[in-house]
């Protein structure tokens, strides 16, 4: 298991009851999301923020990814898959490890993913041995459906996308949405209109809402 490097924002009251983590995109780092922290902080005063950087650097350009993706650095479907797993490895070892630091339970977690995050986020939430309080996951997909059977823990998604994002095409919350509600799992949707691929004011207040409703404090 790697370890991941990672910015930390402390919770602005000074009592930690939860504790947010950013998973950011492919080809950018753990600074990249890390400054919704500062939006968010005076909103969730009792939350501590964490965002990691991805364990390995993007085969297709700049910056650092989660794992490889064919399509876009000619890597193989079989090494995607190993990076996948290797990755899912990484990040919970990574939420152990700081949930212990700050005396905190899967039930005060919350993710929140963005394009390649959001897929980490989605693959590796239901599959803990028990459901955090909430993942947000921001212009991604779900990565290998039909292992939907596999999951262990049904904690409640937010999918928000932009409908006219052409990096992760926006017909991909439709297809996340069905296969995880048919798995049982609570999942909520926000469309941002006339978003590209990024997040937009809207989305961003919408994911606030969601948070807040469901992180303890």
């Amino acid at each position: 298991m790697r370890e991941l490097p990672f910015n930390k924002k402390p919770a602005l009251s000074g009592k930690t009851n939860s504790l947010l983590v950013f998973l950011h995109g492919y080809g950018a780092d753990g600074a990249d999301l890390f400054g919704l922290a500062d939006v968010l902080a005076p909103h969730l005063p009792d939350t501590v923020f964490l965002a990691p950087d991805a364990p390995e650097r993007a085969r297709g350009g700049h910056g650092l990814q989660w794992f490889p993706i064919p399509w876009l650095d000619g890597s193989s479907e079989a090494a995607a898959r190993d990076g996948l797993a290797r990755a899912s490895e990484d990040l919970n070892g990574f939420l152990d490890t700081r949930l212990a630091d700050e005396g905190l339970a899967d039930t005060a977690l919350a993710l929140l993913g963005f394009s390649q995050g959001a897929m980490m986020a989605m693959h590796v939430a239901p599959r803990r041995a028990v459901a955090m309080a909430g993942v947000v996951a921001i212009s991604g997909r779900l990565l290998e459906p039909e292992r939907i059977a596999e999951i262990s823990a049904r904690p409640p998604v937010l999918l928000i996308h932009g409908d006219l994002d052409q990096v992760v095409p926006f017909a991909n919350m439709a297809n996340a949405g069905e296969v995880l509600t048919g798995a049982g799992i609570d999942v909520f949707g926000h469309v941002m209109p006339d978003t590209g691929h990024g997040i937009a004011p809207d989305g961003l207040s919408v994911a606030l809402a969601f948070l807040r409703e469901r992180l303890p404090g």
